[in-house]
C-alpha cells in the first residue's frame, strides 16, 4: 500500500468530526479532539507527520483597544514544512505551510504552530472549518482594526464635545485645557492629545456638574415660588 492509499484510509475515517468548543461566539474543533481523533488512525496506518520551521518573520505591533488600552504585541510570520512519512516504505508527501501568530512577544511563535498544525489537518483532509476561527490570525486582525476605529470615534465624540462646551472661547479654552493637565499632571496643548479614558472622565464630570448646577437652579426656583405663594 502507498502511501496516499493510507492517506485516503485516514481520510474516510474522519467524518461527523463536530465543533466542540465555542470562545468570543466562535465555534471551532479544538487541537485536542483532533489530534486525540486522527493520532491512533495515523498509528494504525504507520504514518507520522513532520512540522518544520523553514522561515520566520516578525513585526512589533502596537495599537489601542476600543478601550484605549494600549497594547504591544509581536506578529510572527512562519512558513513551515509538512512531510507525511510512510513508516513501512519510506513514501513522503511533503506540503508547504504559512500561518502567523500574534501574542505577548514569543507566545506568538507557539501560536503561529499550534495554529498551522491543526489547520493543515483540517483543510488536508477537507474537514469543514470555520473562517471566523478563534485562532484565525486574520480574523483577529479584523478585531484588531475594528478595536481602533472605535477607539477613534470616541476620541472624535469626546473632542467634539469639549471643542462645542468651550466654543469660540479662547480664555474658557485656555481655562479647560488647565484644568484637565492639573487634574490628570499631563502638559497637553489640545483636547486630541490626552488620553480616551481622560475625555471620557473629564466629560462625565462636566455632565455630572451641569445637572447638579440644574438642580440647584430648580430648588431655587422653587423656593421663590413658595415664598411669592405665601
Amino acid at each position: 500500500m502507498n502511501i496516499y492509499k493510507k492517506l485516503l484510509a485516514v481520510q474516510k475515517e474522519l467524518k461527523g468530526l463536530s465543533k466542540d468548543k465555542k470562545s468570543f461566539n466562535y465555534d471551532y474543533v479544538t487541537g485536542n479532539k483532533l489530534l486525540g481523533f486522527i493520532k491512533p488512525i495515523m498509528n494504525d496506518q504507520g504514518l507520522i507527520l513532520k512540522q518544520e520551521v523553514t522561515k520566520v518573520e516578525t513585526e512589533r505591533i502596537q495599537y489601542k483597544t476600543s478601550k484605549g488600552t494600549e497594547k504591544d504585541e509581536v506578529l510572527y510570520k512562519v512558513w513551515q514544512k509538512f512531510t507525511w512519512v510512510d513508516i513501512e516504505t519510506g513514501d513522503k508527501d511533503e506540503n508547504e505551510f504559512f500561518s502567523s501568530g500574534m501574542n505577548e512577544f514569543e507566545k506568538g511563535l507557539g501560536s503561529a504552530l499550534t495554529y498551522a498544525e491543526r489547520y493543515f489537518l483540517l483543510k488536508y483532509f477537507h474537514i469543514a472549518t470555520d473562517e471566523d476561527d478563534i485562532d484565525n490570525s486574520d480574523r483577529k486582525a479584523k478585531e484588531q482594526e475594528n478595536d481602533l476605529k472605535e477607539y477613534n470615534k470616541k476620541m472624535d465624540s469626546c473632542v467634539k464635545y469639549l471643542t462645542e462646551f468651550t466654543g469660540n472661547d479662547i480664555e474658557k479654552f485656555e481655562k479647560v485645557i488647565s484644568h484637565m493637565n492639573k487634574t490628570f499632571g499631563s502638559n497637553h496643548k489640545g483636547f486630541n492629545t490626552f488620553k480616551l479614558e481622560e475625555l471620557e472622565s473629564y466629560i462625565k464630570a462636566l455632565i455630572n456638574k451641569e445637572k447638579n448646577k440644574n438642580k440647584d437652579l430648580e430648588k431655587l426656583a422653587n423656593n421663590t415660588n413658595e415664598m411669592e405663594d405665601k
